[in-house]
């Protein structure tokens, strides 16, 4: 009888008494095994296979008295004295023996573990670096502080997911390693949520006031301001969170303060006109970073402006008509022969009939159009900077609002859409209207309202970084800071180069209000640390300046401004500058950009040593993950799913340099089976420790297998903290892959089950090996894992091991273990293994028949006959012959420099395994040239997704190369006919 459910052992058998209810789940990872009733070793091992065959692995008891045969042994059955078995139990009955077990988890749960290990070590405080030590390599990192109001996307996901990678490494390397959480009070996008709250209740803010519009914002933040941070602890993310920052707390407000004053002190900060992105819907300038820019279907009007002498017209293409009321110039390329002879007259502008210059700049592409365009410093960036070279005047012809303003005339208070309409059909009438062509290109809007945002200009804070921009160059060049990549530094530099002045200021009620104080009556201005009432000047009241300061001004400060500053710190003084910032590209200049500045101006250093700049996270098919494309998937579904240790080591194996993530729920679930298989071989392990096993790394082997496995561990070792050092997150997963699931449970597992069971040295050392590799490789796979691994290291043995938690041990540098003469041996025996396995498999010749296996003379075979008995065990081989010629009939194959031959013909059906491989050509034949036929036709290849080419074209070699096997089997098998 087999039955059971998620959670529990998944079968049970007859129970004494001819009972078959099945048992209660199980409650634990740990098992029990019980056996009653007169069992020998040969039914107990009916019973344990019928588990393990099962996936199941498990450990056990029999009880007292019960007879232990040779077979007992070999399955390392531990008498213990009777008891009763905790938790729930399942069984299975033969010959009158009765095994139980108990208590176990049918595979890895990760519910089960997760939160348990996540309450314990944020409990002991194991997230901190503790006091300060003498002699400390202290390693530091700040969070990229999420915004309030968002939740954990793909892109949080793996940002926090590399920098726990790298903190629980360094953790390990020296307990002196910061990581500082924390959020950001994102201004507009907070203030935008509550005031949508408000609306629901039918208040408006205005209404409101501002003082108690800020109460309310507190309290949604104080009740949903920390969504993000709990989502993040799903991922086991190990921050300092007795650091937790805000930046909006009482210290880090005061740094800003401090900041803004001294600025301004310095002659660096200023208030001036200057054209800024304003957004209409949400009235507040907006920086670069907070305009979304998307291709839009549009017109190009072609105008024709009349010369004022008379002489002549010229022609000026726009995408928005509206914008030309505004216009003080038409500029034309100084080299352009066509305009030579009209650059400084003056054309009429229609509709204000007011003359403006022709002007030649540089900047005009003589090839576009007619070569000559519209300039409205007031209403275009480029056209601004053209003003200011030009001494243009710089006229705004709309209000904050989205109207026109008293500077566009008659259209004085119309819509800007209304306005246009309005325009385009006077210029239809009076021929001022060339031609009108279909356009698409760039519109910038904001990010959160999504509204088109207007340039306009507007009285300003800004601040003059071109000087402090340098500085930071001058770090990049000499290597106090670097980027990884590299090519990084190029986009980085070109922007610096390129900085303009920064405007700080918002035209928001939530953020940092900006302290500066106004007298109406004298029209003194004053900055200042502390709040200010009244005019030192003139003794009458002063005004608080109404806007607030950008969300990146705070957040330039956050890698000191966390750390206590501007108080000299103990923190500053111990993890400044800090060691890396994780972070995406597209805020390289938005924030990296902006704390280097800061760093350097305020704390004399740069503020991080490393910036290492990850990918973007995209679909399986390489697209930008969006709700509209119905392609986002959620972390924490998946981590429902699989759990965390599976998404964060799929994260990390896809994170290569320069490439975006591709991520599927399939490649996830690939990763969960990795998670289950390093479970499954620990329950293996767990099996065969005996009670003198401990987790010390014995230092004198005498099996080359145990040399083997701890030489390819050393080396997987070495290969992992240099991928780790140089940020080769994708290095270190697969790595890590390879040597576990391939070294350590495919092979070495395998090899250690025929000493593993014996009394003799070599059982006593291979069953020590099992363990002492298992904590090592734990350790070493931990930042990656870190709930499974904890909870495996946990169930080992506490002899020779640290103590506490897994977090709290070395991190594995055991290169002195390397040993390539166990590699050349055991290497060698692998090949043949692998020859013999796959001459078998190519043969269609049954796991369970034993084969002869001779190889040639020489060096491999003469190091391969004291491994006979394992090369037996693992190829199901019959006899080995060294040197002897194989009988006709046999397939051979080249395995570490010998001759591996397979005597096959007794055990081929030459005319079955004919047709087989006729029909597995025939089928592929078929779906090659379907693929061939598709891939050929160039109107597939012009419609067809760029991602469904690329997988066809995939798919077509894959089935050529399986086409190539199948021949070659086919070719091999009519010569096994021919022959006999």
């Amino acid at each position: 009888m087999f039955g059971g459910g998620r959670g529990g052992v998944g079968f049970w058998g007859r129970w004494g008494g001819g009972s078959t209810s099945p048992p209660a789940p199980a409650s634990s990872a740990r098992s029990g095994f019980v056996a009653e009733g007169g069992c020998g070793g040969s039914e107990v091992a009916w019973c344990l296979l019928a588990v393990t065959a099962r996936s199941l692995p498990v450990a056990f008891t029999l009880f007292a008295g019960a007879p232990l045969s040779f077979h007992s042994r070999r399955l390392a059955l531990r008498r213990r004295s009777r008891r009763a078995v905790a938790g729930g139990a399942a069984g299975l009955e033969r010959s009158g023996c009765r095994v139980i077990v108990a208590g176990f988890v049918a595979g890895y749960d990760p519910k089960e573990f997760e939160e348990k290990w996540y309450a314990e070590w944020t409990a002991k405080g194991l997230f901190s670096p503790g006091p300060r030590r003498e002699g400390e390599v202290p390693f530091s990192m700040v969070i990229p502080p999420p915004n309030i109001t968002g939740s954990l996307h793909m892109g949080h996901a793996l940002n926090n997911a590399l920098q726990d990678i790298l903190t629980r490494y360094r953790r390990m390397l020296d307990p002196a390693a910061l990581w500082v959480p924390g959020t950001d009070h994102a201004g507009i996008a907070t203030q935008n949520v509550v005031e949508r709250q408000l609306l629901a209740e039918g208040i408006d803010r205005n209404d409101l006031g501002r003082e108690k519009f800020i109460e309310r914002v507190w309290s949604w933040r104080d009740e949903s301001g920390g969504t993000i941070v709990e989502q993040l602890r799903r991922l086991g993310v190990s921050c300092d969170w007795s650091m937790e920052r805000f930046t909006m707390d009482d210290g880090l407000s005061r740094a800003v303060r401090e900041v803004f004053v001294t600025l301004y002190e310095d002659g660096l900060l200023s208030r001036d006109r200057y054209l800024i992105n304003w957004c209409p819907r949400c009235e507040t300038a907006l920086s670069d970073i907070e305009v979304e820019h998307e291709d839009r279907d549009g017109h190009l009007w072609h105008l024709v402006y009349p010369l004022e002498d008379g002489s002549g017209t010229i022609s000026v293409a726009t995408t928005r008509p509206e914008t030309m009321l505004g216009d003080t110039a038409v500029a034309v390329h100084p080299d352009d022969a066509r305009y030579k002879d009209i650059v400084g007259k003056n054309v009429m502008l229609p509709v204000m009939d007011r003359p403006i210059p022709v002007i030649a700049d540089a900047y005009v592409d003589a090839e576009f159009g007619s070569g000559a365009v519209k300039i409205t410093p007031g209403h275009d960036p480029n056209d601004y900077e053209m003003g200011l070279r030009h001494s243009l005047p710089m006229i705004s012809v709309m209000n904050e609002n989205g109207t026109m303003s008293a500077e566009a005339g008659k259209y004085d208070g119309m819509t800007i859409e209304d306005c246009r309409a309005a325009l385009v059909a006077r210029f239809e009438q009076d021929g001022t209207l060339e031609r009108t062509e279909a356009h698409k290109h760039s519109v910038g809007t904001c990010y959160r309202c999504h509204n088109v945002v207007e340039p306009l200009l507007s009285v300003q804070w800004f601040v003059e970084v071109k000087g402090m921009a340098d500085e930071t160059l001058k770090a990049i060049d000499d290597g106090r800071t670097r980027f990884v990549p590299a090519h990084w530094e190029k986009t980085y530099r070109t922007w610096m180069e390129n900085i303009r002045p920064w405007c700080i200021s918002r035209q928001l009620w939530w953020g940092h209000r900006i302290p500066a104080w106004y007298c109406d009556d004298c029209e003194a201005t004053f900055v200042s640390r502390e709040d200010l009432t009244t005019c030192e000047n003139c003794a009458k009241p002063l005004r608080q300046d109404e806007d607030v300061l950008d969300t990146w001004f705070s957040s330039a400060l956050w890698p000191f401004s966390t750390m206590g500053w501007p108080e000299k710190t103990e923190l500053l003084e111990r993890f400044y500058p800090t060691s890396t910032l994780v972070t995406g590209f597209d805020i390289i200049f938005f924030w990296v950009a902006r704390m280097m500045m800061m760093g350097l101006r305020f704390m004399g250093d740069v503020p991080f040593k490393d910036v290492y700049i990850h990918a973007l996270v995209r679909d399986e098919n390489g697209q930008k993950m969006s709700k509209s494309k119905g392609n986002v998937i959620d972390p924490l579904v998946i981590v429902d799913e699989f759990g965390a240790d599976a998404f964060r080591f799929t994260l990390a194996a896809f994170a290569a340099m320069g490439r975006d993530v591709r991520l599927s729920e399939k490649r996830i679930e690939g990763y969960r089976n990795f998670v289950n298989k390093l479970w499954n071989a620990s329950r293996f392990v767990e099996m065969k420790r005996d009670e003198a096993v401990t987790c010390e790394m014995p230092e004198k082997l005498e099996l080359a297998t145990s040399r083997w496995i701890r030489s390819r561990f050393a080396a997987c070792a070495r290969d992992v903290r240099t991928a780790l050092d140089a940020y080769r997150f994708n290095d270190v997963a697969t790595r890590l892959y390879q040597f576990t699931w391939n070294e350590f449970c495919d092979w070495y597992i395998e090899l250690a089950k025929v000493y593993s069971d014996e009394d003799s040295a070599a059982g006593v050392e291979t069953r020590q090996m099992l363990t002492a590799v298992l904590e090592q490789l734990l350790r070493l796979m931990h930042p990656v894992m870190p709930f499974v691994t904890e909870e495996v290291w946990q169930g080992l043995p506490t002899s020779g091991r640290a103590s506490g938690s897994i977090m709290q041990a070395s991190y594995p540098d055991e290169s002195g273990w390397v040993d390539e003469a166990a590699d050349c041996e055991i290497g060698a025996l692998i090949e043949v293994v692998r020859a013999v396995r796959n001459i078998r498999s190519e043969m269609n010749i049954a796991p369970k028949v034993e084969l002869d296996v001779y190889l040639s003379a020489g060096d491999t075979a003469d190091l391969l006959r004291a491994h006979e008995a394992l090369i037996q065990r693992l190829a199901r081989v019959g006899v080995v012959h060294y040197g002897d010629a194989a009988p006709e009939g046999s397939s051979t194959a080249l395995a570490a420099g010998a001759e591996v031959s397979v005597p096959i013909a007794e055990h081929v059906d030459v005319a079955a395994e004919v047709a087989r491989l006729g029909k597995e050509l025939a089928r592929i034949d078929k779906e090659i040239g379907g693929l061939d036929k598709k891939l050929s036709n160039e109107s597939f290849i012009e419609r067809a997704p760029a991602e469904v080419v690329a997988k066809d074209r995939a798919r077509l070699e894959s089935s050529r190369q399986e086409r190539e096997t199948l021949q070659a089997s086919l070719e091999r098998i009519e010569a096994l006919g021919s022959s006999r």
